[in-house]
C-alpha cells in the first residue's frame, strides 16, 4: 500500500508468496506469478494454485504447466511460457563456476564438522520436511543420513527450510552429528543461490527431496536421488532417480547416480526467462516505462 507498485511479481509456492498475492489483490494491484501450473504435492501445490487464481499474468516454465493454468480458467492471453528464472542462474554457473573452490567455500561459509575437499568426489544432501508428513520428519531425515553415511562418500549436508516439521528435521541433523561424529560430513545452514548451484555442478549427485535436484540439476546434468513424496507429480528430466525412505534403496541409488552425468534438459527453461519476463511486463503494463 505504501509502495503502490505497478505490478507485484510473485514466485512459486512459498507461504510468504500467498500473503503477498492476497495483499496485492485486495489493493487492486495486478499480480504476476512465476512458476504457476506445476504439480508439487503437499501444501505447496495448494498455495501455488491459489496464487495462480489471484494473479493476472502467468509466467510458466513449460507447456504442461501452461495447460494446467488454462484448465484452471485463466485466459490464454495471460499465460506465457518463459521458463524458470532459476535456470538463468544455472546457465551463468554452467558458463563459469571457477570461483567455487574448497578454500572459497569454507572461508565464506565455515560449516561445522569435517572439512570436505570439493575438488574430489562428494555428494550434496538437501532434505526438507513434507508438510503433510511432518510427524515423520525426524525419522525421514535420520534414514537419509544413515544411508549417506553408509555410502562412505564425503558429503555436504544442508539445513532444511522453514516448513512445518523443520525443527524435527534439524534436530535429526544435530543429533546425528553429535552421536555419529562423522569424519566425512560437513554441515551448512545455507549458501547463496549462485554458490549453491556452483557447488551442485561440482558434486557427484544431490540426495534428498529439494526441488533443485528436479529443476536446476536437470539443466546442469547433475544426477539426483529424490527421496519420498515431496516432489511427487513434478516433471522430471532423465537425471532423477526416485526412491523411498529405505537405507538400502538410497545407498544403491547413490552408487548408481554418482558414476554418471546426464545430458542437459531444458524442461524448466533454457536460461533466458528473466529477460523474457521483463520484456513481457514492459509490454503489458502501460505504467511500466520501456527501457
Amino acid at each position: 500500500d505504501r509502495c503502490r507498485p505497478d505490478i507485484v511479481l510473485s514466485v512459486a509456492d512459498r507461504f510468504e508468496t500467498i500473503a503477498t498475492a492476497i495483499s496485492a489483490s485486495y489493493l487492486n494491484i495486478p499480480v504476476a506469478h512465476v512458476q504457476g501450473g506445476e504439480i508439487t504435492g503437499s501444501i505447496d501445490e495448494k498455495v501455488r494454485h491459489a496464487v495462480t487464481k489471484l494473479s493476472s499474468l502467468h509466467f510458466v516454465a513449460n507447456e504442461r504447466a501452461a495447460q494446467r493454468v488454462r484448465m484452471m480458467g485463466e485466459a490464454d492471453d495471460t499465460i506465457f511460457v518463459t521458463g524458470c528464472p532459476s535456470i538463468d542462474i544455472a546457465r551463468s554457473v554452467l558458463a563459469d563456476s571457477s570461483w567455487m573452490t574448497t578454500s572459497y567455500l569454507y572461508d565464506r561459509y565455515a560449516g561445522t564438522g569435517a572439512r570436505v575437499d570439493i575438488e574430489n568426489r562428494f555428494i550434496v544432501v538437501a532434505q526438507h520436511p513434507v508438510t503433510t508428513e511432518f510427524e515423520d520428519a525426524y525419522e525421514q531425515m535420520w534414514t537419509t543420513l544413515l544411508a549417506v553415511e553408509k555410502t562412505g562418500m564425503p558429503s555436504l549436508v544442508f539445513w532444511p527450510n522453514a516448513d512445518a516439521g523443520s525443527e524435527a528435521t534439524a534436530k535429526a541433523i544435530r543429533v546425528f552429528r553429535e552421536q555419529h561424529n562423522p569424519d566425512n560430513m560437513c554441515f551448512f545452514r545455507n549458501l547463496s543461490p549462485e554458490d549453491f548451484l556452483a557447488l551442485l555442478l561440482r558434486c557427484a549427485c544431490i540426495v534428498g527431496n529439494s526441488s533443485a535436484g528436479i529443476r536446476e540439476c536437470a539443466y546442469l546434468g547433475v544426477p539426483a536421488v529424490n527421496i519420498g513424496s515431496r516432489q511427487e507429480g513434478r516433471e522430471r528430466g532423465p537425471n532423477v532417480l526416485d526412491v523411498g525412505y529405505n537405507i538400502d534403496e538410497i545407498v544403491s541409488a547413490v552408487q548408481h547416480q554418482a558414476t554418471r552425468r546426464y545430458p542437459q534438459s531444458t524442461i524448466y527453461g533454457a536460461g533466458d526467462a528473466g529477460m523474457r519476463i521483463a520484456e513481457i511486463l514492459a509490454a503489458t503494463s502501460p505504467r511500466i516505462e520501456k527501457k
